[in-house]
């Protein structure tokens, strides 16, 4: 089962301001939504969770390879005009949202474009929606806004005044995140591989 619909993501509009961004609704089918939250990991506390330990009957495994793969790739590179043939790949799986998380910031200058997929179904709160800003100070300042719903996805390259933010949540927030990186030593994929090998540790300890 092919989850992503490149197609409609070849078809999309780029922005150019604030900085350069796409959102489309439905790059997900609403089965692969159902599909990737009845296997999905029962997370329960914020921060991101180690794709490495994902099962193998998670279907949102089967989405990871189809975004590592090199159609998907290629739309990128050629919709935001960057090289991104040979850079690292870091993904991020989270499943909650601390009223402390979202808060306004760029993302990190090792990173080139952000890739980010919802998962939650017909999200209904007026917290946890990623907003697209205008500015580095104010949340309500912004010229789109993400419900992280039904398989929207959000790509957006980094730059120095790629703000974005959202207003607090606190609860189950499902998303998955990938990065390209600059370069396989950048502070940001230490930090998560990092944070995989303890967590990593973590679960063969218990088991």
């Amino acid at each position: 089962m092919a989850h992503l619909h490149l197609d409609k993501l070849r078809a999309a509009k780029v922005a150019s301001e604030p900085y350069m961004y796409t959102v489309l609704p439905g790059f997900l089918s609403p089965d692969s939504v159902r599909a990737i939250n009845a296997t999905y990991p029962n997370i329960e506390k914020g921060g991101s969770y180690p794709v490495e330990s994902l099962e193998e009957n998670m279907i949102i495994k089967e989405v990871i390879d189809e975004l590592d793969g090199p159609e998907f790739e290629k739309v990128i590179a050629e919709k935001f005009g960057v090289e991104l043939a040979g850079r690292p790949k870091m993904y991020s799986l989270r499943g909650y949202t601390r009223a402390k998380d979202g808060r306004i910031h760029t993302d990190s200058k090792d990173k080139i474009i952000t890739v980010l997929l919802y998962l939650n179904e017909d999200w209904t709160q007026d917290g946890g929606r990623l907003r697209i800003l205008k500015n580095g100070y104010d949340v309500d300042d912004y010229v789109a806004e993400v419900p992280p719903d039904n398989g929207t996805l959000l790509v957006f390259k980094r730059s120095n005044n790629s703000w974005h933010g959202h207003h607090p949540f606190d609860g189950q927030r499902r998303s998955l995140q990938m990065n390209w990186m600059t370069s396989e030593g950048s502070k940001g994929w230490h930090k998560v591989r990092h944070k995989i090998s303890a967590a990593m540790k973590k679960l063969t300890n218990a088991g």
